[in-house]
């Protein structure tokens, strides 16, 4: 072990430089599902040994969920950055499948095993030059957090007086990035037993055409500043000024919360409200300032003490001066008048279609469609994991082949509008929010009209 791979004093190595070589971290990340065959093979033993069936396989689960959390968390780069989208979905598996994957998964959108101290003074060192504390009235070598491909300490800053967050990238967190989503791209179909079955290939293929934009510091501090500066004295919204940047380091004004990813633990009323402000910022960002937060995972908000949401990490955005597009809303309209012909032939102009796909059963497509529509439909709208798990064993259905879902296609351009939607409404279920999502459409989703109450439905 070499001196730059502790803590220097005596402490832990930094388990990222460590594991960062391509071949380690692929044996890492295959290791995954070889590890749940092992277990269906122990769970078996186990049962032929007199161990109750339930009991074995809880018990298997469990194991599953320790090593899937200690892998992803302990690589950061590409394996955590999707156990953090996994973790959002879960609202949609099986309770029995769920339940010992929640609070691990849930701990991957707010911490990670974080850098020793001495490469982080390296880090800002290189970053910042060699008098990079005289920028600061205090920093603290202790992470305040850690996540996929960086950590934030807590600082203040000099020359206000104030604090600040100083997020630090990860050494080679940009390489490793990359190999990790090549080689989860190739693997991403055996990880479906750890998964409850949701096909994660598209959300890694989704991460590797966005790699470039992920590590690059500037063009999220800009992305930061130019959202902080939009919501300005909003009233419902706040989003730290950036105070400097560089390739790898950003420094902003830090916000004083409650991470949202608690919100679990409020009263009805309260993740009702909080919920809705959620859902509200995801969609008004594209309007408010042209870019959408493409990242929902509850770990990048939180609740202010005056009850404003903040939102941090804009490191996944895309630009839409213009808002939403308007042939979104036309069509949602369309799907949730009932008319599947109308809404097939808006589908095509848009590109989703399949290439050589001539005909869809319009009452298969209004059905694949109902988790975008039916919380829009009624004044109030019950988020559940019930419905949720409903939704999502629909789709599934769809995705067999010869399903509709094989005859449609995702233009680029609503790739992360499309994660995003579903995530959002994944982490309402989650919270088990009821509010008036409508609301959010009609205020935010340009072209929507909203069907007349005495239509027929």
């Amino acid at each position: 072990m070499t001196p730059d791979e502790t803590d220097g004093a005596g402490g832990q190595p930094d388990s990222f430089a460590l594991r960062r070589g391509a071949l380690g971290r692929t044996a890492k990340l295959f290791a995954l599902p070889a590890g749940a065959a092992t277990r269906a093979g122990r769970r078996l033993g186990r049962r032929i040994g007199g161990m109750d069936s339930d009991a074995a396989t809880a018990l298997s689960r469990e194991q599953a969920a320790e090593q899937l959390f200690r892998v992803l968390g302990e690589l950061k780069g590409g394996a955590m950055k999707v156990g953090q989208m996994l973790s959002i979905f879960e609202s949609a598996l099986p309770e029995d499948i769920a339940g010992p994957y929640r609070e691990r998964m849930r701990r991957l959108q707010d911490s990670a095993p974080p850098m020793p101290a001495s490469r982080v003074h390296a880090i800002l060192a290189a970053e910042l030059g060699s008098r990079w504390r005289d920028r600061f009235a205090s920093f603290a070598d202790r992470p305040a957090a850690a996540a996929s491909i960086g950590q934030v300490h807590r600082a203040v800053w000099k020359d206000t007086g104030k604090p600040v967050a100083v997020k630090l990238q990860y050494p080679g967190a940009d390489r490793a990035l990359a190999s990790d989503l090549r080689q989860l791209s190739r693997v991403a179909g055996l990880f479906a037993p750890l998964a409850g079955g949701v096909d994660i290939k598209p959300l890694v293929a989704e991460l590797v055409a966005k790699i470039g934009q992920e590590t690059d510091y500037a063009n999220e501090a800009a992305a930061q500043q130019r959202a902080a500066e939009g919501f300005a004295g909003h009233p419902e919204f706040c989003v730290p000024a950036v105070r400097e940047h560089t390739p790898h380091v950003i420094i902003s004004d830090w916000l004083d919360g409650t991470p949202f990813s608690r919100a679990a633990e409020l009263d009805h009323e309260a993740r009702n409200r909080l919920g809705l402000r959620y859902v509200r910022f995801l969609f008004a960002g594209p309007r408010e300032v042209g870019l959408l937060h493409g990242d929902p995972h509850p770990g990048n908000f939180k609740v202010l003490p005056d009850g404003r949401l903040g939102a941090v990490d804009f490191g996944l955005v895309d630009e839409m001066p213009g808002g939403l597009p308007e042939a979104m809303g036309r069509l949602m309209s369309l799907a949730a008048a009932g008319d599947a012909r109308a809404t097939l032939a808006g589908l095509a102009a848009e590109g989703f279609l399949a290439r050589g796909v001539r005909e869809v059963d319009p009452g298969e497509l209004l059905d694949y469609l109902s988790p975008f529509i039916e919380p829009a439909l009624v004044e109030e709208f019950h988020f559940s994991r019930e419905w949720m798990r409903s939704e999502f064993s629909r789709v599934n259905s769809a995705a067999r082949p010869g399903g509709i879902a094989a005859k449609l296609n995702l233009p680029p351009s609503y790739l992360l509008i499309h994660r995003v939607w579903l995530g959002g409404i994944a982490v309402l279920a989650q919270l088990d929010v009821t509010a008036r999502f409508g609301e959010v459409l009609t205020e935010f989703l340009p072209q929507w009209r909203p069907p007349r109450s005495d239509r027929p439905r």
